[in-house]
């Protein structure tokens, strides 16, 4: 038998593209294009930015093979607050928080490579299951023999399709700091921050400085920056073949990249110039140069590259495939110029930018942007902008691979695989493909009194081959659209502090006296606006843990009441170890009459859950559905996005100096997702449910999926340093179930606290809580996981009592006058819980707002 000797070299396959559209290319070139970095004008006192995005993916070229759209959403949540330390020292900070979840695509391949199991279809095209060993294709006509999905119909054809996996939900959370400070004509900067994903850690650095001069009509700048990342992923079970990869690590002899779990390292280095021109004193023009250098693993660690080698047997290919490998080095340049136009005659601005990239992969991109600001009067500003964009291929891209040698027989591949042939470097991500993207938007932005702006940006992308620059794109099979939408809530605190916040010495328009006499960070609708026409901005974080013991009832339980109780008629195989929720809200509040004030508070979310193997659980069924086989590799959960959202009214009832008392009358909206999924785990091709992913645990779903009605009365008291109070709330469902099929319990709470004014503007308290929450009606309405207390709704609502400490701040003067900083911390003192569950560890409250 002959050997197969590795020298052989893999050509990129032939891949049509679609025809150009030059009507729609030429008229994206006539395009002056721009986008300008946002001015970032002096503020004395500080500023604070509350911004919600939301990236949904969708569309794409329909066919007999891809009768499914794009699936990919993306939550984005970003808050940042700037504080002048002193007239010339600034400080910076910023949190960013990204949460997705969808189909994504994994390689692409002939459709005869792909086998079209009905319980292997998710929302989106072919799950990954490509054929392995032997397929029909014809190598040198690039066409084989396809079955269409749904029928027993085979067709010869050269289609070719993304081949895709259902993914769990991922969040990445990033902070970072920014200290400048400034001399007359110079400003110098340092920054840092850091980036944490399940699977990416990054941490990094930048100093920069600004010189001007020319009477401040020239302006350069430049900086350097360092990132350091670490990457620890766990890749999927299988190989888009259904072959199971190596969960131990271990390299297998016969397929070099086998392995599971990548962890390796690399590194970013990157400079940047830049020349700001004031023409005149209506135009400015900009321009700037960036260079990067990256290190070490330049991969996508997911992402995977379909091969083919002739066969003897006429017709006839051996596929296999190989994780993506990329250079492990690169060197990436950028160029940008814009220019500015205000016209005065319209009272508008014009901005035009044009970008270039270019690296040492054989990417060029250009970017041509465009946008015309538009004030309409009343604070009202209305920016429509014009993108396009197009790049050419990787030098080591193709949608799928050809080894160029061959015929060979089945028997010399199956004694030589390790040996079968692939280029030194190779991908097919479609990212890095031949393309071009066509989008427009519009932001429309309202600027309110006192230096509160509001702002919210929609923008359509349509991302094809065919709208590459000059032809030459990629086949459609790699075609969709997708639009962004964000909102913007900017607090200007310098504008207060120049108009003295509104208000006299001792007034807030709270109507309480200056001396810090709130309710504790944790109770919401504490207190009202009294003055008509004035509003009030806030920001609450809630973090709550649960870990430690699992509680049936009152009682800690082991393992093996678990295992053979907690998971209905089957024994468990794994539980929750931890439970960590993040919670972010805004609060806006305004006061239409001294006896009325309504609020609107949408909500972001996102949550994490650690699982563990129990002890003396039976080995896993292979046959079982739902099961949790990822847990023995330390796997979990995670969830993010946009949760429910509350509109409120409240209406006094008493007012004196030392009584208030109030009614609140709310509304949830079911804004937040309730049917979102995790991959499924099964490894049994027979089960009805092979394939299809599974609904996440009840708790870790972002809202209740219902409309709630939220009543709730407050009663507040104060006398000298002494302040009091005390709520009643509930949540009651007004829907049986919902759109998953099951409705959360009713909720009560009781809690009263009392406070004292340690100086003018520091308080402490101490408050006690004491909350019912009923347990799940009915059961999500599709295939859910079955093997962790988490999945059974019995395990839901119970008894709580609790005790909090509390402590907030009030700013009396200054360029921060009116802001109030709140923190809470509660402590569970005792559970009583419905089934079993894991038990409370506690919740931090922070708050923050500022009424004007």
């Amino acid at each position: 038998m002959a050997a197969i000797k590795p020298k052989f070299t893999a050509r990129p396959s032939k891949c049509r593209a679609s025809p150009s559209l030059l009507a729609l290319t030429s008229a994206a070139l006539a395009l002056p294009g721009l986008m300008l970095p946002p001015a970032h004008a002096a503020f004395e006192g500080g500023e604070f930015n509350f911004q919600y995005g939301r990236y949904e993916e969708g569309g794409g070229t329909q066919s007999q093979f891809r009768n499914k759209d794009n699936d990919i959403q993306v939550d984005s949540l970003e808050t940042s607050g700037e504080i002048d330390l002193t007239d010339r020292l600034r400080f910076r900070a910023n949190f960013i928080q990204d949460t997705w979840v969808g189909a994504t695509p994994i390689t692409t391949a002939p459709a005869a490579a792909v086998r079209f199991n009905p319980n292997a279809q998710t929302g989106a095209s072919p799950f990954f299951d490509l054929r392995g060993g032997v397929v029909n294709f014809d190598i040198d006509t690039g066409q084989g023999s396809a079955t269409i999905p749904g029928t027993f119909e085979s067709v010869i054809t050269a289609e070719t399709v993304h081949v895709m996996a259902e993914a769990s939900p991922e969040t990445r959370k990033q902070g970072d700091f920014n200290l400048s400070y400034e001399w007359d004509e110079a400003a110098l900067d340092l920054g840092g921050g850091i980036s944490l994903e399940d699977d990416y850690e990054s941490r990094y650095f930048s100093l920069g400085g600004r010189w001007d001069f020319n009477q401040k009509l020239t302006t350069l700048t430049g900086g350097v920056g360092y990132i350091n990342s670490t990457i620890d992923a766990l890749r999927f079970p299988f190989r888009v073949t259904s072959v199971p990869v190596d969960p131990e690590g271990e390299v297998n002899p016969d397929f070099p990249d086998w392995s599971v779990r990548v962890n390796d390292r690399r590194t970013d280095t990157s400079v940047n110039l830049g020349l700001t021109q004031v023409l005149d004193k209506n135009s400015v023009f900009k321009a700037g140069f960036g260079y990067t250098h990256s290190s070490g693993f330049l991969s996508n660690v997911y992402k995977e590259s379909v091969f083919f080698v002739p066969l003897e047997t006429p017709g006839m290919s051996w596929l296999f495939t190989r994780y993506d490998k990329r250079p492990e080095e690169r060197e990436q340049f950028n160029w940008n110029i814009g220019y500015s136009r205000y016209l005065a005659g319209l009272d508008a601005a014009l901005h035009f930018n044009y970008n270039f990239f270019h690296d040492d992969w054989g990417i060029n991109a250009h970017t041509f942007d465009v946008s015309w600001g538009q004030p309409i009067g009343g604070g009202w500003t209305i920016t429509p902008t014009v993108r396009y964009y197009s790049q050419s291929a990787a030098d080591f891209y193709s949608p799928f691979f050809i080894v160029d040698q061959g015929p060979f027989s089945v028997g010399e591949i199956l004694a030589n695989q390790s040996q079968l042939p692939t280029p030194d470097h190779f991908s097919s991500d479609h990212r890095l493909s031949a393309f071009g993207a066509l989008s427009g938007g519009v932001t429309l932005s309202k600027q309110f009194a006192k230096g509160v702006t509001l702002e919210a940006g929609f923008e359509y992308y349509t991302h094809a081959g065919s709208l590459k620059l000059g032809g030459g794109g990629t086949g459609d099979f790699a075609d969709f659209n997708y639009f962004l939408a964000n909102a913007l809530l900017k607090v200007d605190l310098s504008a207060l502090s120049h108009s003295g916040g509104g208000y006299g010495e001792h007034e807030h328009p709270s109507g309480h006296a200056e001396h810090s006499d709130y309710a504790p960070a944790g109770v919401m609708f504490d207190h009202m606006l009294k003055i008509p026409g004035h509003f009030m901005v806030g920001y609450r974080y809630r973090y709550s843990r649960h870990g430690g013991d699992t509680l049936h009832g009152a009682q800690a339980v082991n393992d093996l009441a678990i295992v053979n109780n907690a998971c209905g008629d089957n024994p468990c195989q794994v539980t929750s170890e931890h439970m960590n929720m993040h919670m972010h809200m805004l609060d806006l509040m305004y006061a239409p009459t001294d006896w009325l004030n309504v609020m609107l508070m949408p909500m972001f979310m996102d949550m994490d859950m650690g699982l563990r193997e129990l002890e003396g659980a039976p080995p896993p069924d292979p046959d079982a559905v739902g099961g949790h086989s990822h847990a023995i590799e330390g796997g979990g959960h995670a969830t993010g996005g946009l949760g429910d959202t509350r509109l409120f009214a409240l209406v006094k009832l008493l007012d004196s100096p030392r009584h208030h008392l109030h009614l609140g009358l709310g509304i949830s909206a079911p804004t937040g997702d309730v049917d979102i999924k995790v991959e499924g785990m099964e490894i049994n091709e027979n089960s009805p449910d092979f394939g299809k992913p599974l609904f996440l645990h009840y708790g870790m779903q972002l809202g209740s999926g219902t409309w709630d009605f939220l009543p709730n009365l407050t009663y507040t008291g104060g006398l000298e340093r002494w302040s009091w109070g005390g709520q009643l709330s509930g949540t009651l469902r007004l829907e049986s179930e919902n759109s998953s099929g099951f409705s959360f319990g009713d909720i009560f709470q009781a809690t009263a606290w009392g406070g004292y004014s340690l100086f003018n503007w520091l308080s402490a308290s101490v408050r006690g809580i004491y909350t019912i929450q009923g347990g799940i009606n009915g059961q999500f309405n599709g295939p859910t996981p079955n093997s962790a207390p988490v999945d059974f709704p019995d395990n839901y609502g119970g008894r709580f009592w609790d005790v909090g400490f509390g402590l907030n701040a009030s700013t009396l003067g200054g360029g921060l006058k009116g802001n109030r900083l709140s923190f809470e911390w509660i402590q569970p003192v005792r559970d009583d819980v419905n089934g079993f569950q894991l038990e409370r560890e506690g919740t931090l409250f922070v708050t923050w707002d500022l009424a004007f």
